[in-house]
């Protein structure tokens, strides 16, 4: 017996008998758990970004998603901490596409090869185009309901007043506004300047994916008073005094700006003027109050000069009296002598006439004296 123990050849037999049984024990101890690690799990992982490889300096890729979700399938501790330190990625190699609409599928890196994994999207439908950059003038815009009753937006000017986009060529060419809208409460009624964010729309207002620069401006917003210039027209009141005669009346401004509510300033057709016409007395430049229309509450005339040419009928009347009393009257002229008739010759007479019949020259030298 001791011999037989003692044979290099039992000792072998007695070990690889020991050692299957140690191989079986262990593996029934540990076959509940070889079934747990070799059991399969399926995680979905949430919004995992996008990387997309191109030549971004010459090109514009557009319809890559940003996010995707990720399903991973595989033995639960592989799933467990891929899920945990999400240290894999998701990308898109258009390097070597032309320009133009593609189908591509998404790829992956970093994900053990035990896992199947898959994507929701699987593949996505691209399109490669021509980067344009080009300026376009900004437009500041806002909301009149903002402003207090009675007063305006004068205007809004934006600083740069322009701006660069970035974009493929179709999204350049479908834009159709470039703004700036300007928000506040409403009440507005001091102008004021605010920082606003450019927008780039086409023409049904649909915000356009391209790179802005720079992505804010400054807007300086005018708002003032509502006002109208309106014709000025003369209203005569009172009586002229006795002995003038008013001619014409001129004036100036013939305009005036009137300042109030919207609605009332609309209905205003002329703002009129009184002339008294008892103040005026001589030819000169007289002034007159404007009197504000209700509802204006500012104008830019306060008074209007009103020039008056006046003819003093009392004073013609005296000055023609005067002048006849001083002057004495022109002599009335001598009537001329009346010449005595000489009688008609007789015919049984000579035609001699007689020394009887001619008058005395004594006679008529007294007529003439």
């Amino acid at each position: 017996m001791d011999k037989m123990m003692d044979s290099p050849w039992v000792l072998r037999i007695v070990a690889l008998f020991l050692a299957f049984l140690l191989f079986f024990s262990v593996r029934t101890e540990l076959s509940p758990k070889s079934k747990t690690i070799s059991s399969e799990q399926t995680e979905v992982i949430r919004e995992v970004p996008v990387d997309v490889f191109y030549d971004d300096k010459n090109l514009i890729v557009t319809g890559i998603p940003k996010t995707v979700d990720v399903t991973i399938k595989g033995p639960m501790p592989l799933v467990m901490k891929t899920k945990a330190t999400k240290d894999f990625s998701v990308f898109v190699d258009l390097s070597k596409l032309l320009i133009g609409e593609h189908n591509v599928n998404l790829q992956y890196e970093n994900i053990s090869d035990k896992l199947q994994v898959t994507f929701d999207p699987e593949t996505v439908k691209v399109n490669i185009e021509e980067k344009v950059t080009q300026e376009f003038r900004v437009d500041p815009e806002m909301s009149n309901r903002l402003l207090e009753e009675g007063y305006i937006l004068n205007g809004m000017t934006a600083n740069p007043a322009t701006v660069y986009v970035t974009g493929a060529k179709s999204a350049i060419e479908r834009i159709s506004y470039v703004k700036a809208t300007v928000t506040g409460e409403q009440g507005l009624k001091e102008s004021f300047s605010q920082v606003a964010a450019v927008q780039v729309l086409d023409r049904d207002l649909n915000k356009l994916d391209v790179t802005i620069e720079p992505e804010t401006v400054k807007v300086q917003v005018d708002i003032g008073a509502y006002s109208r210039e309106l014709p000025v027209v003369l209203k005569e009141i009172g009586e002229v005094a006795n002995g003038i005669s008013v001619n014409q009346l001129t004036f100036s401004p013939t305009m005036v700006r009137v300042y109030g509510r919207k609605s009332i300033l609309d209905s205003l057709t002329v703002i009129p003027i009184e002339v008294d016409l008892s103040r005026i007395t001589e030819s000169k430049t007289y002034e007159f109050d404007v009197k504000l229309p209700e509802g204006v509450t500012k104008i830019s005339e306060s008074r209007i000069k009103v020039k008056a040419d006046v003819t003093k009928v009392e004073q013609e009347k005296t000055t023609t009296t005067t002048t006849t009393t001083t002057n004495p009257p022109a002599p009335t002229p001598n009537p001329p002598p009346t010449p005595t008739p000489t009688p008609p010759p007789n015919k049984e007479e000579p035609d001699t006439p007689s020394e009887d019949n001619t008058p005395p020259t004594e006679k008529t030298e007294d007529v003439d004296s």
